[in-house]
């Protein structure tokens, strides 16, 4: 296996993104329910970009960018319109321990900050890999708040709003 590489996602990147995020979805319920369209879902409202890592034609990971809801603006204490949201990240089993989550979370603040906004996400208390990532990037945690919809085991999710570290932070 070659060292994937992180590009801007391309219309015909998204049969391999939809297979990819299937064997995540099987591997660890994420997203907790299939979408009725996987396509549709990778491609939230408010869409600033997206990215994907490959090893050949093979789309390894993803991650999107997208404008940020007013409800989770409040939380990270700042006006939406100065934030980017993180969204849509995934590295197929077969990619994980090869740093391709961490390159694309990378790429993703760099878009946002390249456009003069900080980058904050939502995740699921119970995603503790992904949760680790992000603290181990400098990512804080700045709020929590219920969600929309109930976990395999039955509770309501529980979701975290984390803020990227200032731009130019190591």
């Amino acid at each position: 296996m070659t060292e994937p590489r992180i590009r801007r996602r391309r219309d015909d990147d998204m049969d391999a993104c939809v297979e990819a995020l299937a064997t995540v979805h099987e591997a660890d319920r994420y997203p907790v329910a299939w979408p009725d369209d996987p396509a549709g879902w990778l491609t939230p409202g408010g869409l600033l970009g997206a990215w994907v890592a490959v090893d050949g034609p093979r789309v390894l990971g993803h991650v999107a960018l997208t404008r940020t809801e007013d409800a989770m603006a409040v939380l990270a204490g700042r006006p939406a319109a100065e934030l980017a949201s993180v969204s849509r990240l995934f590295a197929t089993a077969t990619a994980r321990r090869r740093g391709v989550a961490g390159a694309l979370l990378a790429a993703a603040v760099r878009a946002a900050e390249n456009d003069g906004l900080r980058p904050v996400l939502e995740v699921e208390e119970g995603g503790r890999a992904a949760v680790a990532l992000y603290e181990r990037s400098g990512w804080r945690r700045v709020g929590s708040r219920p969600g929309d919809w109930t976990t395999p085991d039955g509770r309501t999710a529980l979701l975290h709003i984390y803020a990227a570290p200032p731009a130019g932070t190591p």
